[in-house]
């Protein structure tokens, strides 16, 4: 099974730092939403501003991009319990941490924070659809601790969850955003954030 090393040491849903805390609480709403049937579920509605743009723009993407989905079963066919937080963090880290031109790191887009939580709920999907749900508060835990320790300190310079919930809210579809699937910032199976030796 799959244990954070984040588990000790942070405080996650109960952080002090909001931030912090929103980041957590879209991880573990966001998988719960997707793995019992999305809209399509019974889940209760979302509990802030900022999981209800997380779970408008995830089923938006789901509805308009389907093509953008259809490659991750591929990718996670090998996952097992305890490879699944370490595979989801091996290509997120591919993915943020990619070398760009000049050797800098690329800027951080509303996009890609929206990519790190489709993934995981991509990732969360597979492993409840093959009897692995045993791994979903790993998998809670670790995108959590993930988008505190990546992204956190770059949204806190930001302004905060704000510009997520402006750009991805329920009034503001995508089609609205100058935004492609495969765009900097998203993460599309068979670019870098996939491409590992095998």
């Amino acid at each position: 099974m799959c244990q954070s090393e984040e588990l000790g040491t942070k405080l996650g849903l109960n952080s002090p730092d909001l931030l912090v805390r929103e980041a957590f609480l879209m991880a573990h709403d966001y998988i719960d939403y997707v793995t019992s049937g999305g809209a399509d579920g019974s889940m209760a509605p979302a509990p802030t501003a900022c999981t209800a743009a997380l779970r408008h723009a995830g089923d938006e993407l789901l509805t308009r991009f389907p093509i953008f989905f259809r490659r991750w079963p591929r990718v996670f066919r090998d996952v097992t319990e305890n490879t699944a937080c370490p595979m989801l963090v091996s290509i997120l880290d591919e993915h943020f941490f990619a070398p760009v031109p000049g050797g800098r790191r690329r800027g951080l887009a509303w996009s890609a924070v929206l990519s790190v939580y489709v993934l995981a709920g991509q990732m969360a999907l597979h492993c409840h659809e093959r009897g692995m749900a045993v791994v979903l508060p790993q998998l809670k835990q670790r995108v959590g601790a993930y988008v505190e320790r990546v992204i956190c300190p770059e949204i806190r310079d930001k302004g905060g969850w704000s510009g997520f919930v402006s750009r991805f809210g329920e009034t503001q579809g995508l089609e609205h955003q100058r935004w492609r699937p495969g765009t900097a910032g998203t993460l599309t199976p068979g670019r870098s954030c996939c491409s590992r030796p095998r």
